[in-house]
């Protein structure tokens, strides 16, 4: 498994390499944005350790061209704390975020917690029928591909699992908790925030009006459920 490493910093870039190549992964690393952009056309990344403060191209724009094609798992690694930061990078797709100064140890566990999660959802399965529809929504298990009206619909990784979560249990409630819990699997960083930006985007995505969604609902004071009459609620 080939991770990306892209951080202007040759000292942090050394030690998560060498802390990530202890673990048996192998490590690709870039000085900057676009340095690394061209490692991920040039060679297959499963997963991708992304500073936001780099020069050439920053990580939220790196971020922006990875969505463009690709879901693979996102973490982002920076010395910026300002909340909105976060909300934004989590709010572009990425999968996790965490702040310098890191715990390696921490961060090791996040990439192979990320890593098990993208192979489940992304290895076909053997099914008698891979295919989910609600309304006018599809979602292909095998392919990982989201359709409304027969057309694709672009997700990230975690859009995709919150989705594929909403329609395997439609007219469910769920609390923002629960919802974390299902798709990031970690309670103790539980973080609401993340939940409503994820919601915020798919919703932008599914919706013909996203003020005025007709599948994802907000339950007032509980949290949200995949409901669809074909009338907006």
């Amino acid at each position: 498994m080939k991770i990306l490493v892209a951080d202007d910093e040759i000292d942090i870039r050394n030690l998560v390499r060498i802390s990530l190549e202890e673990n048996g992964y192998t490590v690709l690393t870039a000085r900057n944005g676009q340095e690394a952009w061209d490692i991920l056309t040039e060679h297959e990344v499963g997963l991708a350790i992304l500073d936001v403060m780099m020069p050439v191209m920053d990580g939220f724009n790196l971020l922006r061209k990875i969505r463009e094609h690709s879901t693979i798992p996102v973490i982002f690694l920076t010395a910026r704390t300002d909340e909105m930061d976060k909300v934004l990078g989590l709010g572009l797709g990425a999968d996790d975020y965490l702040s310098k100064p890191f715990s390696v140890a921490e961060l090791v566990a996040r990439v192979g917690a990320q890593l098990r999660r993208s192979n489940e959802y992304q290895s076909p399965k053997e099914q008698v029928d891979s295919t989910i529809t609600y309304g006018n929504l599809s979602l292909d298990k095998r392919t990982c591909c989201a359709l409304k009206n027969g057309i694709p619909i672009e997700l990230g990784a975690k859009e995709y699992k919150l989705l594929l979560h909403f329609m395997e249990n439609p007219e469910r409630i769920f609390t923002k908790r629960q919802l974390y819990q299902a798709v990031w699997d970690e309670e103790l960083y539980y973080d609401d925030n993340t939940v409503m930006v994820h919601i915020s985007r798919i919703r932008s995505k599914i919706e013909d009006d996203p003020h005025r969604p007709m599948y994802l609902k907000t339950i007032r004071g509980i949290g949200y459920k995949l409901h669809y009459t074909g009338e907006i609620a």
